[in-house]
């Protein structure tokens, strides 16, 4: 079994499922619509009355999840996770609430996602698709053919944001509800070259906003199925006619779309207007679908991750022998300290395959310049916070461990950091020499490295490197053991 938990602006959900002949079988969906978006004060920061509510229902979904591995869960956090000002204090309480760690992905890597998700819904086919996902905080575009995103963005237009801000009173008027499908086409107008019907050959809509209003159009005879143009113009006018959000009177609205309905249909107008949309159809497959075969792929070997590893070492030129050489001894000393921590062993390996991609800026200081790329680049099936893990074991690759700063870490990053600087160091020579038998262990305390003294002997300039790297590692320390051969 797996699980997949997507923490979206306008709403949480969970879904549990058994991979079955290479397909995914729903066992569990939950669903609590926790307008996050709609908790940000006029700091940016989460009011203390969403944060209650929000760990109410992560609780709720604790216990949904509670037996799980956690290499069976994977759990994303979208827009408002990004851009909250507090974050950093409300995750670790919601971490604590769900028992499993939260990946704040970013909008490209969202976008990624909810593509997978909407292609494993729809039928085969070769055409291109634009992928509309509307939620409640950004407005992600994606343009694919079968299984392959080709083209993505992630845009702030959302439908608690958008809805809070030109209807924060439920009223509808012409002059707000124009003023705010102008505001969205404005933010869309920059990407609307990329997205334009000159690029693909089937719009489709997904997640809450889109199958909101096609459920509107459908029950209420606007349309046969899906959205179309002279659809949306028309319950346009419904909605004007009604003045305030509480009189609409429209079958297939339900009570928890209403509050952010105007918001949405003003966000899905201006989608139609800049990108010259006719005819939109709707699929049920949105980020956590994404979420699940993403992480059925991971489990079977086909990671997502590693064809991103390898596109980044294509990309500057890395160095792919000497690579292959640091990471394979970076990960025989860490499975030394940890033999059963697959997923930081992974982490240091893809770390150690892009050690190096710094070089194509500079020789001098190139692990500052690497540092500064794995953090801030988009890497398609990586979290923010995998990203920023990445960054500072290559920052700190070499050098000062000052560089860190004061924050804690726990042992197996301080484990994956010396194994890491060890194996940049042994392999410096951009060569395979490390002495057989070399062993990385803790005791009382401290690293303790065992190395041949004959060995050290030979090689003189690794034993003055060691001697060196013994004066950076303070707490912990780092001893080197010279036995007699």
């Amino acid at each position: 079994m797996i699980a997949a938990v997507d923490l979206g602006s306008n709403s949480f959900r969970l879904q549990i499922a058994r991979v079955q002949g290479g397909s995914l079988v729903p066992l569990t969906t939950l669903k609590e619509t926790v307008r996050l978006a709609g908790g940000i004060d006029a700091d940016g920061r989460l009011s203390a009355d969403i944060q209650n509510e929000a760990l109410a229902a992560l609780r709720r979904f604790g216990k949904a999840l509670n037996g799980l591995a956690r290499a069976q869960v994977r759990i994303v956090a979208t827009n408002t996770f990004r851009v909250a000002k507090n974050i950093d204090d409300f995750q670790p309480l919601a971490e604590a609430a769900l028992g499993y760690p939260i990946e704040i992905v970013a909008g490209l890597e969202e976008a990624r996602l909810i593509y997978i998700g909407a292609a494993h819904s729809l039928p085969g086919s070769r055409k291109a698709r634009l992928i509309v996902d509307i939620g409640g905080g950004s407005t992600e575009l994606i343009i694919g053919r079968q299984f392959d995103a080709q083209t993505m963005e992630s845009v702030l237009l959302g439908c608690v944001s958008w809805s809070q801000r030109f209807f924060p009173d439920g009223r509808i008027t012409e002059a707000t509800l124009r003023a705010a499908e102008l505001a969205a086409c404005e933010m869309l107008e920059p990407v609307a070259g990329q997205f334009g019907a000159q690029h693909w050959q089937a719009a489709i809509g997904t997640s809450g906003t889109a199958r909101s209003i096609a459920d509107v159009l459908e029950l209420n005879g606007l349309t046969e199925s899906g959205i179309t143009l002279d659809a949306l113009k028309r319950l346009r006018q419904l909605l004007l006619q009604a003045g305030h959000i509480d009189a609409v009177e429209l079958k297939g609205l339900r009570a928890d779309r209403r509050p952010v309905l105007a918001g949405g249909f003003a966000i899905m107008a201006a989608v139609f207007e800049m990108l010259g949309i006719d005819r939109m159809t709707i699929t049920q497959g949105a980020l956590r679908d994404g979420v699940l075969y993403d992480l059925m792929a991971r489990n079977g070997m086909l990671d997502v991750r590693e064809r991103t590893i390898g596109a980044f070492q294509r990309r500057y030129h890395v160095d792919t022998a000497q690579a292959g050489r640091v990471a394979e001894l970076a990960g025989l000393l860490f499975r030394q300290l940890h033999p059963d921590d697959d997923d930081t062993a992974r982490a240091l390996h893809h770390a150690a395959r892009l050690h190096e991609i710094g070089r194509l800026i500079a020789h001098v200081g190139y692990h500052k310049h690497g540092a500064y790329i794995l953090q801030h680049a988009d890497m398609q099936g990586f979290s923010r916070s995998e990203q920023v893990r990445l960054a500072q074991w290559a920052l700190v690759q070499r050098g000062s461990l000052n560089k860190l700063g004061s924050e804690r870490r726990n042992e197996r990053d301080w484990g994956a950091m010396l194994a890491l600087r060890l194996a940049v160091l042994f392999c410096r020579g951009r060569k395979s020499q490390w002495p057989a038998g070399i062993r990385l262990r803790r005791a009382d305390g401290d690293f303790l490295l065992q190395i041949d003294s004959g060995w050290l002997s030979a090689n003189p300039l690794t034993a003055f490197a060691l001697d060196e790297e013994t004066r950076q590692w303070q707490k912990p320390r780092l001893i080197i053991a010279r036995p007699t051969s």
